[in-house]
């Protein structure tokens, strides 16, 4: 049975009191972080709107990187566990991440998920931020790095939109080009976008259905020397 880690009232009232929120997650961050490290484990937080294509794409991203490393996602799904049963179909450790807030995970939940899995038999953590192009750019969770992920049946203003998100980015992917003559959106025009706000990020157009990018991602987000997540 896929394990679900959720949030209790206590413990987020508990950090409020604390510190302030922001303050108490980038502290936890960090220890996660250093976790990470210590195994020697490349985490990537996947971010997009719902409808992004983010499930799917993480799934064709673990078809080809589960053969050569020890791969498991973090799901953050608050309602249902249909995304994490699509994925723990591909015989990788999943673990359902279910949030309180409903609008983004924070560092205290990835704490908890690294204990419900075999660190030793890691390399790679996918975690699939929940649905939202605002939040989760205000909380970190200790990964190596962040991919925003854009749909081109979001329409052609999500960029331009949600500055912050792509600003914080290490990788962006504008997802579903196969429909982008159908939704009278251009993919170079998305990724001008991009540039104007962070001119030297990563860029991969992809399709899930035709496979499109999906290589170079996988490459671009593959656990790297020991010394990577330093």
């Amino acid at each position: 049975m896929t394990p679900i880690i959720e949030a209790v009232p206590e413990e987020i009232y508990d950090i409020e009191l604390e510190h302030s929120l922001l303050e108490a997650n980038a502290k936890i961050a960090r220890e996660n972080r250093a976790v990470l490290n210590q195994h020697g484990i490349t985490a990537v937080d996947v971010m997009g709107a719902i409808g992004s294509g983010k499930t799917t794409l993480i799934t064709r991203l673990v078809e080809r990187l589960k053969p050569k490393y020890g791969v498991a996602v973090f799901n953050g799904d608050a309602t249902t566990a249909d995304d994490t049963a699509q994925i723990a179909s591909q015989n990788v450790p999943v673990v359902q991440i279910a949030t309180v807030n409903g609008c983004h995970l924070d560092a205290n939940l990835v704490g908890k998920a690294l204990k419900r899995v075999d660190l030793d038999k890691l390399d790679l953590i996918l975690i699939e931020n929940i649905g939202n192009l605002i939040c989760p750019a205000e909380f970190p969770l200790g990964s190596r790095s962040r991919v925003v992920v854009v749909s081109v049946t979001e329409g052609p203003w999500m960029v331009k939109k949600h500055p912050h998100m792509f600003r914080g980015a290490d990788v962006v992917v504008i997802n579903k080009t196969d429909l982008a003559d159908v939704m009278g959106v251009s993919v170079e025009q998305l990724i001008q976008d991009v540039h104007r706000l962070k001119p030297d990020i990563q860029v991969v157009p992809a399709s899930c259905k035709s496979g499109g990018g999906l290589d170079e991602i996988a490459e671009l987000l593959a656990p790297k020397a020991a010394n990577a997540n330093a």
